[in-house]
């Protein structure tokens, strides 16, 4: 278990607050309550890392920025994140989200998708109150950024969600391009792109600290999946055959949802024409079909061919590719912090 490194951990206990007060602030109690605004507010109630608007500040202050200048922008990226997972959550009909239900499973899909969607609409709502604080040309970059980065994202889930309705598994060359689409910028390049166009950063740098904060958002993800895998078995009731596992998602959840991870693409080619064919009969079911045992069948081929390991060797190598753009930015104590954030985030095992 990788617990926060004390700097990290005061950095966050310090800042964090403030962050969650200015997006609290954008998402009022009006009506209508309990249709739109309650839900707008449930995911982040529940809590989270909140290391992507961290990176927002983090990001910031390593080119010599002003810190109180970005909270307003790091709570919009927190807000995509909540909205970006409520979307998610129903494409791949997950049970449950930091430890509870999903919000289609408490709300119905029809609503969710509108919350969703003003969630959204929210980020840009965020981001335009900027000018006061900003001016209008910096605002305006961040919209940009935002609208960039927002493509991305939505090219990369449509690959993610393609390929399970065409029951097709892509090349790992293919899983690496969505991930970078999908996870990279809003996890990781967005972010800290972000953060470097508030204090002034010049291209160079900008690119840099971008570069970090894609090849750690790709790691990130990987280890994800890897935790996805390796949780406990617990709480068994929370949803049919799928027992649940660390951060409050199901053990095998990604197996079940015919997720394609790095792990089941190296599996693929491993294992032998009949496993195949049963490991792509799961992914292709529909997850109420599946049960407990079959999950557990395929984790348990995943340990045998190693495809585990593999995905870990793969993990650590886009942590040093990041580490690697991390030390061409000046030292100073919030490059430390980000050094922090990534080892974090890489060797968590909670």
């Amino acid at each position: 278990m990788s617990s926060v490194p004390q700097g990290l951990s005061e950095f966050l206990h310090r800042h964090i607050p403030d962050i969650e007060q200015e997006m609290f602030t954008f998402l009022p109690v009006q009506e209508p309550e309990a249709y739109m605004y309650g839900p707008m507010r449930d995911y982040p109630e529940r809590g989270g890392k909140r290391f992507r608007p961290a990176l927002v500040l983090l990001a910031c202050d390593v080119f010599g920025g002003d810190m109180k200048k970005a909270v307003r922008t790091a709570a919009a990226f927190e807000m995509f994140q909540s909205f970006a997972v409520v979307h998610d959550d129903i494409e791949d009909d997950s049970e449950m989200r930091r430890g509870k239900p999903c919000m289609h499973k408490l709300h119905g899909i029809p609503l969710s998708i509108n919350v969703g969607d003003a969630l959204y609409a929210k980020v840009f709502e965020v981001l335009s109150a900027n000018r006061e604080l900003l001016g209008a040309e910096v605002s305006l970059d961040l919209v940009e950024e935002m609208i960039r980065g927002s493509r991305e994202t939505f090219e990369g889930q449509a690959y993610d969600v393609g390929w399970i309705r065409q029951q097709c598994v892509p090349s790992e060359e293919e899983f690496m391009t969505m991930l970078r689409k999908k996870t990279g910028w809003y996890t990781g390049r967005g972010p800290c792109t972000a953060g470097a166009i508030i204090a002034g950063a010049d291209p160079e740098l900008r690119a840099h600290i971008g570069n970090f904060g894609e090849a750690m958002a790709i790691a990130f993800q990987i280890r994800d999946d890897l935790l996805n895998l390796s949780a406990a078995e617990q709480d068994a009731d929370v949803a049919p055959g799928i027992t649940s596992g660390a951060y409050g998602k199901e053990r095998g959840g990604d197996i079940a949802e015919g997720k394609r991870t790095l792990i089941i693409i190296d599996l693929l080619r491993k294992c032998s024409p009949s496993e195949q064919e049963e490991v792509l009969k799961i992914l292709h079911a529909e997850r109420q079909l599946n049960t407990a045992e079959e999950i557990e069948g395929v984790i348990a081929l995943v340990e045998r061919y190693e495809s585990d390991s593999y995905a870990e060797e793969v993990c650590l190598a886009k942590a040093r590719e990041s580490l690697a753009y991390l030390e061409k930015i000046p030292a100073n104590p919030a490059r430390d912090r980000l050094g922090e954030m990534l080892d974090f985030l890489v060797q968590r095992g909670f």
